[in-house]
């Protein structure tokens, strides 16, 4: 079995487990519990009584996780796991410590009348949030494996969103009520009348589920990624017509792979009008040239290497199924292999085949890199040379990451939310002298 497919199906099925079989599972419970990171962690959970800037500068200063709390929903299992972390695209933007984050609130211990997914704004660094947007079940499809790959964009200013969902693509327009959301569809493809390639669990008119999504910094071009375990990944292009509704322009170039749409960027984010748009697959890389619209393969990607996440600060940096990429030319790159990550600690397992989510690069130092990943976060201050795993966090899956511009970083994953400071003072090695 190749790699990637066995990346896929343990992704899928990990997916239906944890956002259908909760209850069966006790993971309502169990999970919710785990307020207190193992070992010698210390975990400050934010409130009203300690949530203020100097409380948060001195847990971080000394070393301390941050668990955030304060999203939206029931807090029931994964309702506090931040899928996807948007910016302002605009390079122009006033505040670069303001982002948008989705959870999805679809653990079957809520009712399904309550279950959501909300788009929520924080305007220091993840540390507090605030809901903008409520997204009904209308919207998406919590039955198959919804919540852990949808796509989220912020147009400037945050004026309004793109997300993606198993019921394809929708533009949010928050409201001043937050649970007034307006919504509207962005046309895309439908299951076709024709037998699938696979067997899929949608019927012939539903529409294909969106994934990845792209926006120019100017607002007024949009790339969605359809296809979903289907072997027919397609790329659309749209235009804003006089309304600001999202009108198709056509197909780009079809993909080289028949493999799922995992990742995307455009080569630079702050162009408006980008040249090049990079395309990470259940397989490879892909550069589409968006002059001659002709793709090429990126070098040093591995067979079959599902490509989950991608940062073009500093060159192409990919998290992949089975390990982490740096950039090693134009067009290229190279896995790293040398420095080896603490896969287990209790056994002091390590190794290079680490199953990434999410790669970052920190804009104001580029050789400060984190990656989440299966089995936690680990961070590099070398470009990638070494990596150190950061153990005061709880033992579960973490998939995004956000670097904000005092250099401390926002993680989320399964477990939770929480602020991290790895680079301060306070949290390198310190050797003592034994007395005799």
């Amino acid at each position: 079995m190749a790699l990637s497919h066995t990346c896929r199906t343990v992704l899928s099925t990990r997916s239906l487990l944890l956002l259908m079989a909760v209850p069966m599972m006790g993971w309502g419970q169990t999970r919710q519990s785990q307020t207190v990171a193992p070992n010698h962690a210390v975990v400050t959970n934010s409130s009203s009584s300690d949530n203020n800037e100097g409380d948060l500068r001195n847990d971080l200063d000394s070393c301390h996780i941050h668990r955030v709390a304060g999203l939206p929903g029931s807090h029931q299992f994964a309702s506090d796991f931040i899928e996807t972390i948007a910016s302002d695209p605009d390079p122009a933007a006033k505040d670069p410590d303001v982002i948008w984050g989705l959870t999805a609130d679809l653990s079957s211990a809520v009712p399904f009348r309550d279950q959501a997914m909300y788009i929520s704004k924080s305007t220091d660094g993840g540390a507090t949030w605030t809901q903008v947007a409520r997204v009904d079940s209308r919207y998406f499809d919590a039955k198959i494996g919804e919540g852990l790959r949808n796509g989220l964009i912020v147009a400037p200013g945050g004026a309004y969103f793109v997300i993606t969902t198993q019921r394809g693509a929708f533009q949010v327009f928050p409201q001043s009520n937050a649970s007034e959301t307006s919504i509207n569809p962005i046309m895309g493809p439908r299951v076709p009348d024709t037998p699938p390639k696979l067997s899929v669990t949608k019927k012939a008119g539903d529409p294909v589920r969106a994934n990845a999504v792209e926006m120019t910094a100017d607002g007024k071009h949009l790339i969605v990624g359809y296809g979903y375990f289907d072997l027919d990944p397609h790329l659309l292009t749209y235009h804003k017509d006089k309304n600001g509704s999202w009108i198709e322009d056509g197909p780009l170039p079809r993909l080289p792979t028949e493999m799922d749409i995992l990742s995307m960027q455009f080569d630079d984010a702050n162009k408006l009008n980008p040249g090049y748009l990079y395309v990470g697959t259940g397989d490879q890389v892909y550069l589409l040239n968006l002059r001659s619209m002709r793709w090429s393969r990126i070098e040093g990607v591995g067979p079959d290497s599902a490509i989950h996440g991608m940062s073009v600060v500093g060159g192409l940096h990919l998290a992949a199924c089975w390990g982490v990429y740096n950039p090693s030319g134009p067009g290229s790159v190279r896995r790293v292999t040398k420095p080896t990550f603490l896969l287990h600690r209790t056994t002091d397992e390590a190794g290079s085949n680490l199953r990434a989510y999410s790669i970052e690069v920190d804009p104001s130092k580029p050789k400060r890199e984190v990656v989440t990943s299966l089995t936690g976060v680990y961070t590099s201050e070398d470009s990638g040379e070494s990596w150190r795993r950061l153990n005061d966090l709880p033992q579960e899956e973490f998939r995004t990451a956000h670097f904000n511009s005092d250099g401390t970083i926002l993680v989320s994953g399964i477990a939770g939310t929480f602020l991290v400071n790895p680079f301060s003072d306070a949290c390198s090695p310190h050797l003592k002298i034994r007395d005799k």
